[in-house]
């Protein structure tokens, strides 16, 4: 594939991908506002953009195997709590931006947590088997996953864990 083709596949995906998480809280929003048709089209739309980058993915060859995706999952969790995240929150915190630092110190946590979960789930398929059938909770606030049972309170942002969703 040339250079072009594959940056431009890139940018697409990052474009729908971006279009599908956009869309899907416009739908959250125009559910709370009690318009549940305009909240379905944006539901639909948000899935059509979730198939558009998908199939840009692939056409980018970007799915490979479990043991090779969960290196790549690996490998992009590390760089946002090593490079991204710090380096996105000096920025914020030199602009006294507080809602972002929040949100990026959320996230920069919840990265924390992906990554470890990520390093135990490839340990395990590389020695032949999936992970045990544990639950996975994520806070509904911040994004903090864990497995087991949520604490009373997340250890990052404080909300109840009757906020916690699980998986």
């Amino acid at each position: 594939m040339q250079a072009t083709t594959q940056e431009n596949l890139k940018a697409a995906f990052a474009g729908e991908s971006q279009a599908h998480m956009k869309y899907l809280n416009f739908a959250d929003k125009a559910e709370k506002e009690g318009l549940h048709n305009v909240a379905r089209l944006f539901q639909a739309t948000s899935y059509a953009e979730q198939v558009h980058a998908s199939n840009h993915l692939k056409a980018l060859e970007g799915i490979q195997g479990t043991v090779e995706n969960l290196g790549t999952a690996i490998g992009g969790e590390t760089f946002e709590v090593e490079q991204m995240y710090p380096d996105y929150m000096a920025v914020a915190e030199k602009q006294g931006e507080k809602k972002a630092l929040r949100s990026m110190r959320w996230a920069l946590e919840a990265e924390k947590a992906h990554a470890r979960l990520y390093g135990m789930a490839k340990q395990s398929v590389e020695s032949g088997k999936d992970v045990d059938a544990v639950d996975i909770w994520v806070c509904t606030a911040c994004g903090f996953t864990m497995e087991g049972v949520p604490p009373d309170e997340c250890p990052v942002c404080g909300t109840p864990k009757d906020k916690f969703r699980k998986f």
